[in-house]
């Protein structure tokens, strides 16, 4: 019974042991926190990787790809048709995007990698409603500035919406205006040509239209103008008669990191997103054919939407393109090939099986077949090779606590030597005088661990209300949706990380303890009392 009158006495009088039960505290409340936050990272990113890719993906190890689209589903359904739940067909082909930038009017080139797909069911394999921009609003700083323009329940398409077929249409209409203008100005130039100038053009014989060589070849050649040719180069401007008023038969949703970048506003000094092109516009794709040797093909297509899946790798990079336009365009529609075939269990856990059954739907090294942890591996084993790695340096800010309290221990000894040796003299065993400072750190490690736990869970329940004060305070955004692409900071508090954090911490504690009750332990009661 002493020793736990003289543990709790010693907790409630020696305050030097507030410095080690703070130190703990700071310290297990930090690896909640920052494990907490970095698990709703992670669980967030992991969903949107699997929610782009699909549970399994089946892909030709070339870009020729598999012949027969319906022969291959037929096949897939047949071999591992118990365990789908849904599965769409796509061409995925790296490729070069093209337009004009409407600001400054230079051409911007980059590159891309087109993946040609079925709409209806690629929302059947993954979300895709919650990635268009016309299916869900436009919220910034936590305000709505665009109401979603499509209904929830309307079917995925390549049609454009209305306000941005109106878009097109006045846009067209500018356009034709523009091109009526500059011919117009090109006819007055001439008729006021200077007279010396153009005394050949006053002979009764001439012929305008046959004296301008370029002219007289075109005029020559028999091959009609293609309907989209005007689009070839968006800088030269083409006669009324040939601009495109309706939608190109290639439609696409295109990546919002593509097509947009962030501006600062000069009165406010906060930053906006400015859209390069916008659902309506005209863009210029270009990839190879699957002849041999492949050849470069170009398609004028018309943006049907943007999308925007939180992860910057898919958003500045993926064009999504109606599939049986792309076949048509690399010259796959005659045999209907496909590149790849994307696949969603009904359980996820069945992934194993599923892939088992589908290896013998395909001849031998035609295809590859993964999981999408086995495509991106790479990036989530440094995610988890990052996270441990932080954990092990949270980890030594406990571990500094537990030399802390070492050393106050230490202190204590050598503080209350006259008092173990008057308990010594009265019968107390080395035994119990241990007990008495293992006791001690237990309570320090418990006490600690214990306000940690509290204090790290109320910060990550609060978190995002103490984002905006910290905000508030130093007049900028400390988290930002725009850059992050979360609307608030995700968490996730796993309970057996929280309990292993206070468990390790006590164990410090108690760990820390034990040389200074090694050495209480050893002291004689003579010598403890010789000089008091």
């Amino acid at each position: 019974m002493y020793k736990l009158l003289l543990c709790v006495r010693y907790l409630r009088t020696r305050y030097i042991a507030l410095a080690s039960i703070i130190s703990v505290m700071l310290g297990v409340a930090t690896m909640i926190v920052v494990n907490s936050v970095m698990a709703g990272f992670t669980s967030e990113m992991r969903d949107r990787l699997h929610n782009f890719l699909a549970d399994i993906v089946i892909e030709s190890r070339t870009m020729e790809g598999i012949d027969d689209t319906d022969r291959q589903l037929a096949a897939v359904e047949a071999a591992a048709g118990e365990y789908i739940a849904a599965m769409t067909p796509t061409i995925d082909v790296p490729g070069m995007i093209m337009f004009e930038d409407p600001y400054n009017g230079k051409t911007i080139t980059t590159q891309v990698m087109i993946q040609g797909i079925d709409p209806e069911s690629k929302g059947l394999v993954g979300p895709l409603r919650d990635y268009l921009a016309s299916y869900n609003p436009e919220i910034e700083d936590g305000v709505v500035i665009r109401e979603a323009e499509r209904s929830r329940a309307e079917p995925l398409s390549w049609e454009l919406t209305a306000s941005a077929a109106r878009y097109r249409e006045e846009m067209k209409r500018q356009e034709a205006l523009e091109i009526r203008g500059a011919f117009e100005d090109d006819s007055l130039s001439v008729t006021n040509t200077p007279h010396e100038n153009r005394a050949i053009d006053d002979s009764p014989d001439f012929d305008p239209v046959s004296s301008n060589p370029s002219t007289n070849a075109a005029a020559d050649e028999s091959k009609p103008l293609d309907d989209d040719a005007f689009l070839q180069d968006p800088l030269v401007k083409q006669p009324e008669s040939q601009i495109q008023t309706g939608a190109y038969p290639a439609r696409v949703y295109i990546g919002e990191g593509i097509v947009s970048f962030q501006a600062q506003d000069p009165d406010t000094g906060k930053l906006h997103k400015v859209m390069l092109r916008q659902p309506g516009d005209d863009i210029i794709l270009s990839t190879v054919t699957v002849g041999r040797p492949p050849e470069i093909v170009k398609m004028n297509a018309t943006v049907v939407d943007s999308f925007r899946s939180g992860m910057n790798e898919y958003d500045t990079s993926i064009v999504l393109m109606n599939i049986k336009e792309l076949q048509k365009n690399r010259g796959m529609h005659l045999d209907n090939a496909i590149t790849s075939i994307h696949i969603r269990l009904k359980n996820y856990d069945d992934a194993p099986k599923a892939i088992a059954a589908l290896q013998g739907a395909f001849p031998p090294g035609t295809v590859t077949i993964k999981t999408w942890e086995e495509k991106q591996g790479l990036l989530l084993s440094a995610v988890e090779v990052e996270t441990a790695i932080l954990n092990v340096l949270l980890f030594l800010i406990i571990t500094v606590a537990g030399f802390g309290i070492l050393a106050i221990f230490y202190m204590i000894v050598v503080e209350k030597t006259r008092d173990i040796g008057i308990l010594k003299s009265l019968g107390a065993s080395s035994n119990g005088v241990m007990s008495i400072f293992l006791y001690y750190g237990l309570g320090l490690g418990i006490v600690g661990s214990t306000a940690g736990v509290a204090l790290g869970l109320v910060f990550v329940r609060y978190i995002n209300q103490i984002e905006d004060g910290l905000s508030w305070v130093t007049g900028r955004k400390v988290f930002d949706e725009k850059i992050y692409y979360f609307f608030e900071i995700p968490t996730y508090v796993n309970p057996v990380m929280v309990l292993s954090v206070a468990l390790g911490a006590i164990a410090i504690a108690v760990l820390a303890s034990i040389l200074p009750a090694r050495r209480a332990a050893r002291l004689h009661p003579v010598r403890a009392l010789r000089f008091e």
